[in-house]
């Protein structure tokens, strides 16, 4: 058994922990995908083209990659929680500014700090969440993220609502970021600090005991592996965050609310297929839930950008998020599952996991002003296949539940 949560031993206190671990996931996917849903209005305020959006996008990666690679030893100095409050406060701030940036260099500028904020925040909250799983003793990830997304499902749908009746994206960001500050900041007070990593005897109970990695971690074959692939995931859920509603509107000539709606109906299947995620894994095994993943993610985009209907491509949105959906939570889980430096994989996976999240959106962008944005999103389809060939590296080292 792992160290206690929130210093309190006992069932009660995991409970606890688990449901605030659950809300605090689901606040850093309500705040992406509020910003992510209004992005067409942001847009027309700033009169830019995808190449000028798309070159903004991008200090959204280099505000996450710079501050990532030093996150694992920020949370082991000062405690996942602090390292979250912190962050809460900082993007809750943030992102309503990003409604009234008066041109695209200081759109930038502010998305670097929503960058940095949120992918330290990401990191803080799965390491702290790997504790509350590993203390429970049963697989809890998946729980998590399926929070995030119903996060993400409740942000696009307020988004679509706003969008609807043509509220202002600065009133509509404030009142959101209020709200979720308050639930966000009275949650992580019952977190664990996830500063500890497990003992290494710990993964030696009853199973097969293997040597974890000695090296960098960024060297293992095996993380590196798990890496790539929750990168090629994270591309493809990324594009669909920042690019989805656009084509809706631009290639299918959707209206704001519907170009909202078809972002939400992918939260939505991502939100279905996390909460569907344990009990797939349980009954096919991990490795070919995430290879079936990938083969309907694929097929998803084939029918969202092989056939020019907007109804159609609802269907293809959702076979697109039902694709991808657990392939950063079981990533997380078995990265956790490393010998002796759980928590520090988690963070070395969920850094190059990040790498696609933020880097491969704004590529889009760019290739889209060259050969249209309904062109570009072809490449989706070749993540999968990256996706589907690196599934065996979730496999459990020690040889069970692989």
């Amino acid at each position: 058994m792992g160290p206690s949560v929130a210093g309190t031993p006992g069932e009660l206190d995991v409970r606890r922990a688990a449901w605030a671990t659950r809300l605090v996931f689901a606040a850093n996917g309500g705040l992406f995908a509020t910003w992510a849903s209004r992005l067409p209005a942001v847009r027309d305020d700033l009169g830019a083209d995808e190449r000028g959006l798309g070159f903004a996008l991008l200090f959204l990666a280099v505000g996450s990659l710079v501050a990532m690679p030093f996150s694992g030893r920020l949370v082991s100095a000062v405690g996942a929680r602090a390292v979250m409050v912190v962050c809460i406060v900082v993007c809750c701030l943030a992102y309503p500014a990003l409604a009234v940036v008066p041109n695209l260099v200081a759109l930038g500028a502010v998305l670097f700090v929503v960058g940095a904020g949120t992918g330290v925040w990401d990191v803080a909250m799965n390491v702290s969440g790997h504790v509350v799983e590993r203390e429970a003793g049963r697989d809890l990830m998946p729980g998590f993220h399926a929070a995030w997304s119903i996060g993400t499902v409740v942000g696009a749908g307020l988004g679509a609502l706003a969008a609807k009746v043509d509220l202002d994206p600065a009133i509509h960001f404030t009142a959101v970021c209020a709200v979720t500050a308050v639930f966000a900041l009275l949650s992580v007070r019952v977190m664990p600090e996830g500063t500890e990593e497990p003992d290494p005897v710990d993964y030696a109970e009853g199973e097969h005991h293997v040597p974890g990695p000695t090296g960098p971690l960024i060297l293992d074959p095996r993380l590196l592996g798990l890496g790539v692939m929750t990168f090629c995931a994270a591309w493809a859920e990324g594009s669909a965050n920042d690019w989805l509603a656009l084509m809706m509107a631009d290639d299918r000539g959707a209206s704001g609310a519907l170009a909202a709606a078809g972002f939400a109906t992918f939260a939505t299947a991502m939100t279905l297929g996390r909460l569907a995620g344990t009990a797939v894994v349980t009954r096919v095994g991990r490795v070919r839930t995430l290879r079936a993943g990938a083969v309907v993610a694929a097929a998803g985009m084939v029918l969202l950008l092989g056939v020019p209907v907007l109804a159609v491509g609802y269907l293809g949105a959702l076979l697109w998020g039902l694709g991808i959906s657990v392939a950063f939570p079981l990533a997380m889980t078995a990265a956790g599952e490393t010998p002796g430096r759980g928590a520090s994989a988690i963070a070395t996976v969920a850094t190059i996991a990040y790498a696609g999240f933020l880097v491969g959106p704004p590529l889009i962008g760019s290739l889209a002003h060259s050969v249209g944005l309904d062109h570009a999103l072809w490449v989706v389809v070749l993540l999968g296949g990256g996706m589907f060939a690196l599934a065996g590296t979730a496999r459990d080292p020690r040889g069970v539940r692989g």
